[in-house]
């Protein structure tokens, strides 16, 4: 699915071509994995991230400093032929000075708006996006009123830092609002409740949208959270054609209303009566596009890079179906030992597993260090193949 968009001249429509440096704000495995991308097209990378050794520090040269350090940041613009970032909590005031001194496609107005929930709703209230009801909470009384007018269960949730199920409580009996409310107002930070939205399925849809206006949407992936964490993502999804091609169509909407340069991945829930809902998004490549790095013909951390260099978007056609499934600190070390088991997963299930780890220094219990793409026939055959291994029973 894909279309050019003729209108909105906003954009720089500056276009960067293979040699041209790409500098990252943060130096995570998205980094990591965007620069190896990158760098298979011939572009050269740089790093900005206060972990030493960082997984993106790795496989491209490290400027080691907090994401709050000005000089630190002048000096990747100096570097840099392009500066983009990897995840929502890079200093919005270091990327607007960014923004002034070098080129920064994605803007700091995108970062802005997606570091927080609040802006984040408001902004698809504008765009015509259907998300799940909400009200601002500013202390004990208002969480009240807001419970009793979106009814039981809710979800409230911090404005800003929460990701992988922090930063957030289900509240599903007036009894829990006041615990739920101090355990979470002393972050010192924003509130929001959500109604709880009683769905068949979560999907989300990772759109690309370059500076010169064109638009491609990868295909629906179903994903699977254990302990807010995502633990599978399914392509193709396992909901109707109609729900998937609305789904596509709002997240490319979104992109255009939001002026996105690079990726958007746009989370929702699938009612039980086929609506949707947009739960979250996220300005950058996410986890739940990790399937496209072998099973599309162009993978989300390519066609990100070819957005913000403001390339011809890539081929997002699906080639084979596929589940990711994610490897958490506490599956590392029976991943590692089984790293022989492709030839019995391919024989046994007709599943081929492409094993991908980060180079994270610390292994902990919750924290991702990898992931695996079952390439299949049939996605039942690779959650077979995951069921089987009994990798993912451990927690």
């Amino acid at each position: 699915m894909s279309k050019e968009l003729q209108s909105r001249p906003q954009m720089d429509t500056k276009t960067l071509l293979p040699g041209a440096t790409i500098g990252i704000l943060g130096g995570g495995q998205l980094g990591r994995m965007m620069a190896l991308a990158g760098t298979a097209m011939g572009y050269r990378f740089i790093t900005l991230d206060p972990t030493p050794g960082a997984p993106c520090g790795q496989v491209a040269p490290q400027i080691e400093a907090s994401y709050s350090d000005e000089a630190a940041a002048r000096n990747l613009a100096l570097a840099s032929d392009v500066i983009t970032y990897e995840f929502e909590n890079v200093d919005a005031d270091v990327a607007a000075l960014l923004e002034k001194e070098s080129y920064v496609p994605q803007g700091s107005t995108l970062l802005y708006t997606t570091q927080h929930r609040l802006r984040e709703k408001r902004a698809m209230e504008s765009a015509g996006i259907p998300a799940a009801p909400y009200r601002e909470i500013t202390d004990l009384p208002s969480l009240i009123q807001a419970a009793e007018e979106l009814g039981l269960p809710c979800v409230l949730k911090t404005a800003t830092g929460g990701y992988d199920g922090k930063g957030q409580a289900v509240i599903r009996s007036s009894e829990e609002l006041e615990a739920a409310y101090e355990e979470l107002a002393a972050s010192g930070r924003e509130l929001v409740l959500e109604k709880f939205i009683a769905f068949q399925a979560e999907i989300s849809v990772i759109a690309a949208r370059s500076p010169k206006g064109e638009v491609k949407s990868f295909p629906v992936s179903e994903n699977i959270h254990v302990d807010g964490i995502l633990h599978l993502s399914i392509v193709p999804a396992r909901v109707e054609e109609s729900i998937q091609r609305e789904a596509r169509k709002l997240a490319e909407k979104l992109a255009e209303s939001l002026n996105v340069a690079g990726l958007l991945a746009v989370e929702m829930f699938v009612t039980e009566d086929g609506g949707l809902y947009v739960n979250e998004v996220a300005p950058r490549p996410h986890n739940s596009g990790h399937y496209t790095m072998e099973a599309c013909a162009t993978s989300q951390f390519e066609q990100h890079v070819r957005a913000i260099c403001n390339l011809p978007l890539g081929d997002i056609t699906l080639l084979s179906p596929v589940v990711m499934v994610n490897v958490l600190g506490q599956h590392l070390e029976e991943v590692v030992k089984q790293a022989g088991v492709p030839d019995h997963a391919l024989n046994e299930y007709g599943a081929v597993p492409k094993l991908h780890l980060y180079g994270k220094n610390e292994s902990k219990t919750g924290r991702k260090m990898g992931h695996i793409n079952l390439l299949c026939k049939d996605v039942q055959h690779a959650l077979d193949w995951i069921e089987q291994t009994h990798i993912w029973r451990q927690g």
